[in-house]
């Protein structure tokens, strides 16, 4: 059905300052009022939580309130339209777009995309084998520039009934999984290791877990969490290394919701992929993390006062 990733995010929160702030602080541009970019178009929306237009909150406070994804083209949208109503699922349309509530009562979106080709680069690395960085030394960030938004994760209720959604009707296909707790899924055949996460919630609520930036590489996740932290922003968790995904990443406390992500260098999957089943325990999340993150005036572990 050529869902080609996440298109937007909409967040309904209580300080709408606080979090216009805090994203322009992250890395993105302000092209309106509570209305966001990355580098190749992926909308962020802050809207105040008790604005009419959002869709009922699945949980209290500032939090994600509607997921919007991209696909190729018109005839895409429209079977998706066909495949949702099939389902039996009720079905709000527009001349652009439509949309429903998935089985976690996120308000789940679908338009053409209107994400853009924007031309990034990574840092080459030099392994022992390949030396593909001659004659130039790594870039140093002194902030990140998010290109885009690689995956949100939900806490759910229930793992199955979402993975019926969004396997069986949107066509999403299964990467790795925590079985009967946790389960990796990426919207097409050959992409990135996840573009969805869904989570066994431990209180059995659904809500948002986090919400992942793609960067260019490994330098700007670390220079770019260094300069959140200068901005007085709390780090949850990084940088550290995912052992699942191959990705680096770092978390920082968001105050529209759940964390952010600064992440990178994840593997790239194929239909050749078979899904692989994980125990959940601390090393499968995390190879390696430093808890707080790096001080950026000091370079060292941020040691809380």
């Amino acid at each position: 059905m050529s869902i080609t990733g996440v298109d937007g995010i909409v967040y309904g929160v209580e300080d709408m300052a606080l979090c216009r702030r805090f994203f322009r602080n992250w890395g993105l541009k302000e092209i309106a009022e509570g209305r966001f970019e990355t580098l190749d178009g992926t909308e962020v929306i802050l809207r105040p939580k008790d604005d009419p237009v959002l869709a009922p909150a699945f949980e209290a406070g500032s939090t994600l309130r509607e997921g919007i994804w991209g696909v190729g083209d018109a005839a895409a949208l429209a079977q998706i339209g066909q495949k949702l109503k099939a389902a039996g699922m009720a079905v709000s349309e527009s001349k652009d777009a439509l949309s429903c509530i998935d089985p976690s009562g996120l308000k789940t979106s679908f338009r053409v995309s209107r994400r853009r080709k924007v031309a990034v680069t990574g840092a080459p690395s030099n392994t022992i084998d390949q030396h593909r960085r001659i004659d130039t030394p790594s870039p140093i960030y002194q902030q990140a520039e998010p290109v885009n938004i690689g995956h949100y994760v939900l806490f759910v209720p229930e793992v199955e009934p979402m993975q019926r959604f969004y396997t069986d009707v949107l066509g999403f296909h299964i990467s790795d999984s925590y079985p009967g707790t946790g389960l990796f899924l990426r919207c097409s055949a050959q992409g990135g290791h996840h573009n969805l996460f869904l989570l066994k919630s431990p209180t059995g609520k659904a809500g948002i877990n986090h919400v992942a930036f793609t960067v260019r590489d490994v330098h700007e996740v670390i220079g770019g969490g260094m300069q959140i932290n200068r901005q007085g922003w709390e780090t949850q968790l990084g940088p550290g290394r995912h052992p699942i995904s191959s990705a680096f990443f770092w978390y920082v406390k968001n105050p529209a919701g759940g964390l952010a992500e600064y992440y990178t260098d994840e593997d790239y999957l194929t239909e050749k992929w078979q899904p692989r089943e994980f125990e959940k325990k601390p090393e499968i999340f995390a190879e390696w993390a430093v808890t707080g993150g790096i001080d950026g005036e000091t370079r060292r572990q941020k040691i809380k006062a």
